[in-house]
């Protein structure tokens, strides 16, 4: 990959690997500092990286740099674990629908809000994030359906929500 080859994947794929990163964790500080490592990495194996995968390359170096953040910040702060109860967002009296589904975002696992992430909101295909991940294809999908029921379930019908 040419610096020219390089500067233009930063272009063009720099907002979407903030985006998903910033989803995933939800610090912005953090999300900067994790795209940032992972272009840094990107630059460091630009010699060997083709430019036709350097989307895939950067969204897989951006995921493994956003795991090893969070595993350092769970040794740093011990997190108080996730009690799963998935009651209608009428009852929280949410009245506008991206909170509704960052709060249903929050409650999924890491793993699980990974590949929801990357599957709805980046478009990737099982196989992609399967890549991304290093999950199997039918990981990938397990996990993606065991996500939606659980935000299916804490959101409940989109009448009660609107």
């Amino acid at each position: 990959m040419t610096t020219a080859e390089y500067n233009l994947c930063v272009d063009n794929h720099a907002d979407n690997v903030y985006r998903f990163v910033l989803k995933s964790i939800g610090d912005r500080e953090r999300a900067q500092d994790i795209v940032q490592e992972a272009f840094t990495r990107m630059w460091e194996k630009a010699g060997d990286i083709s430019s036709a995968k350097a989307r895939s390359y950067l969204f897989t170096t951006a995921y493994h740099a956003m795991i090893d953040d969070i595993r350092r910040e769970k040794r740093v702060t011990p997190l108080d674990e996730v009690h799963y109860t998935y009651a209608p967002a009428t009852r929280h009296g949410y009245s506008d629908l991206k909170e509704v589904i960052d709060e249903a975002l929050s409650r999924l696992t890491d793993i699980q809000k990974t590949v929801v992430i990357l599957r709805d909101y980046e478009g990737y295909s099982y196989e992609e994030i399967g890549e991304i991940t290093g999950l199997n294809e039918s990981q990938v999908k397990v996990y993606i359906y065991r996500a939606r029921l659980a935000l299916k379930n804490y959101i409940g019908h989109l009448d009660r929500v609107i």
